[in-house]
């Protein structure tokens, strides 16, 4: 079994329509208790409501899911732009509680389970091109998803032989957290501009290299930090 937290976002539901069509149980977490419902049936999963800022949900799932289990991803995050001016120490606080420490719990509560599950279960985690490249008004998300960064590494090695720790940091993706960002096409299309691959993500481009992440085809692979990012954080446009 597999728990997909944030497994109604753009990211999450990808995912879990892959593992589901591949034959893999599944185990969902969201807020929206409709969209959850909708989406399990459609994959067969069982789930759990609940926000991952409230710090019983995460025992709640544990018990929902005990395992043994082949994985976790932990597909929750956050867009907060606004210039350091801007941003109040709850800002930070919030976006460091949704996307660091959420990710630490949720990993904490799944260790018996994926301790007890056959072969090398795997975590995968979800950071931000904005880590390795700097941009404006990307202040408390970095920060956070730095964090992250940290955490995949810290957990790697500590984990180590018996689980593996990914991340994946994707540039801006084609979801419904970034609707504010590329529902408007023309926006949309300058920031695709800024992408050597002159486009923007899509879920699936994502959710297909955490997929290979939590797969035993990945078993040598663990403590990476890995790009989806259309070449943004590595490569410059032309002229």
């Amino acid at each position: 079994m597999y728990i997909i937290y944030g497994g109604t976002g753009g990211i999450g539901a990808a995912l879990a329509r892959r593992l589901a069509r591949s034959g893999a149980r599944l185990h969902l977490v969201a807020r929206d208790p409709a969209r959850l419902k909708a989406l399990a049936q459609e994959t067969g999963a069982s789930f759990t409501a609940g926000d991952v800022l409230d710090a019983e949900l995460f025992a709640r799932v544990a018990a929902d899911a005990p395992g043994p289990l082949a994985g976790l991803a932990y597909a929750v995050g956050s867009i907060n732009l606004k210039p350091l001016s801007k941003l109040t120490e709850s800002d930070f606080l919030a976006d460091f509680r949704l996307n660091a420490l959420g990710a630490a719990a949720a990993v904490r509560a799944a260790l018996p389970g994926l301790k007890a599950g056959e072969g090398t279960p795997a975590v995968v985690l979800f950071s931000t091109v904005a880590v390795q490249q700097g941009f404006p008004a990307h202040a408390s998300v970095a920060m956070a998803k730095g964090a992250v960064e940290g955490l995949t590494r810290a957990l790697a090695a500590e984990l180590a032989p018996k689980l593996r720790v990914n991340a994946v940091a994707p540039s801006l993706t084609r979801t419904p957290l970034a609707a504010a960002l590329t529902s408007n096409e023309q926006m949309a299309g300058a920031i695709a501009q800024l992408h050597p691959l002159q486009r923007l993500g899509d879920p699936e481009d994502v959710a297909s290299l955490a997929q290979y992440l939590l797969s035993g085809e990945a078993g040598w692979i663990t403590g990476q930090i890995i790009a989806v990012d259309g070449g943004r954080s590595t490569l410059r446009n032309r002229g």
